[in-house]
């Protein structure tokens, strides 16, 4: 009865927002047209980092390498471009969300996204933000939340970037993007396909990374139309078609091959005045594997999934508040060689408030209560406020509660000898933290501390029978600190760019006080780059401290530090044509590393890149 109380409450304040956003009639397409308006206005105390285009660029082909040197996140990978996953803040892969124009898509079997299958280069911009967010993003958002945003932009014009490369271990890529921006309509379409026989030698040995090819399509297509001075129609559509042989190991050799695919397609129609957003989305998500234990055999086994969404999100401005009402609900249909059919429904009331007191003090805050159909869901909320001390000097603070919801296959899957448990329920996690910013003409200073608790974590271990199963065992804490520095200076022709960030991360399970398996206690990235006229160069470094391997920290990989260079030069343009031809060198130090266990990545390596943009 109470779920019932605290959700008809959220229900009523969308109404009177309804009833109050009946005003005056002004184009505001500054916010409407932004995939996640929830970012821009109820985020604020909260650690948030854009990865822009031109960065991108420099930063390889697919969202693990992108993030890793441009985020405090830590992957692994089961060899590169194998199945990747993130430790955000000491969190495991399930405990960070990825959101795809303000809906999450981790996996509804797996519960986590596997970073080497999301391609950056057709999104607009990536935002990395720290922290619970489980309030605006739902289940997984523990760690901190990726989100990957497609902008419109009317009135742009008619733009063509095609990208060409090509390089070690026969990988090449081809990628184009077009987009066309009217007064009334904005279009966007870009294809990327990413292939590579990937046989990298294994340094220290005669081997070679003999069955880790892989060969991926990635698609997008969006649409906007203004339909009038009041409302807005936005179409998106995302589609991955993966195919990988799977890397054996060190002590093991294989002949596996995954191939999956994604489907994701999303329309929203929003309506405006100069008070009131209202949104109205309506999508589906499919996503499907086939696993082959051996690649030359037609054998396999699969799994798939199949959500249908709805979502209503209101937002008021009174004066100096921002009010925001948001109703989720989702259909979630699953089945598999290792899973019965299985479905879930689930509804979510999100209440968001956020206050300006002055210009240099607000706050926020954000409830939300889910009702999901195979087992209770907590209440969650979070509290967030940031206050400008001095000029340029300001203090922030945010503290949550969040969620995880069981996979699919953590109460189902019966596969390999593992057993479902119907018993297992959410995991809830606790975080405070407090971060503090300094801000010059050409510099920018950030320290962020925080601390997280997780009750009845979910993890697969042996039962009493030997038989592997979900189940909730124990209690983890993490706590750590983040140090930022950005450095930008112009001298006439010259530009120079330096941004470099310290993580520190304590993961610890609470009963025997031991570090957690793949969480690196000390995590050091900097970023340079130099501009002369038509000329940029750059250099990205990487220190990652060692890993444990065994939960009882008796077996650990060493830490390594990798370095990235490369130069850009932009030719001279030709028929309003231009050109960026690039060159990068990849783990230029020759570094034997790895960052799982007996999978070694990749020795030193070479990309030539062409960019053509008319």
């Amino acid at each position: 009865m109470e779920k019932k109380r605290i959700f008809l409450f959220l229900v009523g304040l969308l109404a009177v927002a309804q009833v109050f956003g009946q005003r005056d009639k002004v184009i505001v397409l500054d916010e409407v047209v932004l995939s996640d308006a929830k970012l821009l206005h109820f985020s604020k105390g909260t650690k948030i980092r854009v990865v822009n285009d031109s960065i991108q660029q420099k930063s390889g082909t697919s969202l693990t390498d992108l993030l890793r040197y441009n985020s405090n996140i830590y992957f692994k990978e089961n060899g590169y471009g194998m199945v990747s996953s993130a430790s955000f803040r000491g969190t495991n892969a399930q405990q960070t969300a990825v959101v795809w124009n303000g809906i999450n898509i981790n996996s509804q079997l797996t519960g986590q996204t596997d970073f080497n299958t999301m391609i950056p280069g057709n999104y607009d911009n990536v935002v990395v933000r720290s922290g619970g967010g489980s309030v605006q993003y739902g289940s997984g958002a523990v760690g901190g939340t990726i989100l990957l945003n497609d902008d419109f932009k009317f009135n742009d014009g008619w733009k063509n970037n095609l990208r060409t490369s090509y390089g070690s271990f026969n990988t090449s890529k081809l990628a184009f993007n077009t987009s066309l921006g009217k007064e009334k309509i904005s279009f966007h379409f870009g294809i990327n396909h990413l292939a590579s026989e990937n046989d990298y030698k294994y340094l220290g040995t005669e081997r070679r990374n003999e069955n880790g090819a892989y060969d991926h399509i990635n698609l997008n297509a969006n649409v906007g139309f203004i339909l009038s001075e009041t409302q807005i129609l936005k179409v998106y559509h995302n589609t991955f078609i993966g195919d990988r042989d799977f890397s054996g190991t060190l002590t093991a050799p294989a002949d596996e091959n995954y191939k999956d695919i994604n489907y994701r397609s999303l329309v929203e129609l929003g309506s405006f005045n100069e008070r009131k957003v209202a949104r109205l989305k309506v999508g589906h998500l499919y996503e499907r594997y086939r696993y082959f234990p051996n690649k030359e055999r037609e054998e396999f086994s699969f799994g798939q999934a199949n959500t249908f969404l709805a979502n209503y999100d209101y937002k008021y401005q009174l004066n100096k508040i921002t009010l925001n009402g948001i109703i989720d609900f989702s259909s979630i249909r699953a089945k598999g060689t290792s899973i019965e059919n299985a479905d879930r429904n689930f509804m979510a009331g999100t209440f968001l408030l956020s206050h300006e007191l002055s210009d240099r003090l607000n706050y926020g805050i954000n409830l939300r209560k889910e009702v999901v159909s195979d087992f209770e869901s907590p209440f969650l909320f979070s509290l967030n406020s940031s206050y400008e001390v001095a000029k340029n000097y300001t203090l922030a603070i945010n503290a949550s509660k969040n969620h995880r919801i069981p996979t699919f296959n953590d109460l189902y899957w019966t596969g390999a000898g593992a057993s479902g448990n119907l018993e297992v329920i959410p995991e809830s996690s606790w975080q405070l933290e407090l971060g503090q910013s300094l801000k010059g003409e050409n510099y920018a200073l950030s320290a962020n501390v925080y601390t997280i608790t997780t009750d009845n974590l979910i993890q697969w271990r042996p039962n009493n029978q030997g038989i592997w199963m979900a189940m909730n065992v124990q209690d983890v804490s993490q706590y750590g600190w983040e140090l930022g520095f950005d450095f930008k200076k112009k001298l006439g022709n010259h530009n120079v760019a330096w941004e470099s960030e310290y993580s520190f991360t304590k993961s610890t399970d609470n009963i025997t006080n031991n570090q957690l398996l793949y969480v690196p206690e000390h995590l050091i990235r900097s970023n340079m780059a130099y501009q002369y006229k038509k000329l940029v160069a750059f250099y990205q470094l990487l220190y990652n401290g060692s890993v444990y391997t065994t939960t009882d920290n008796s077996e650990s990989l060493a830490g390594y530090i990798v370095a990235n260079m490369g130069v850009d030069y932009h030719l001279p343009k030709i028929a309003k044509i231009n050109f960026v031809f690039g060159l990068k060198v990849n783990n230029i130090f020759n570094k034997n590393y790895q960052n799982v266990a007996y999978r070694p990545m990749p020795n030193r390596n070479f990309q030539l890149q062409l960019i053509t943009k008319f």
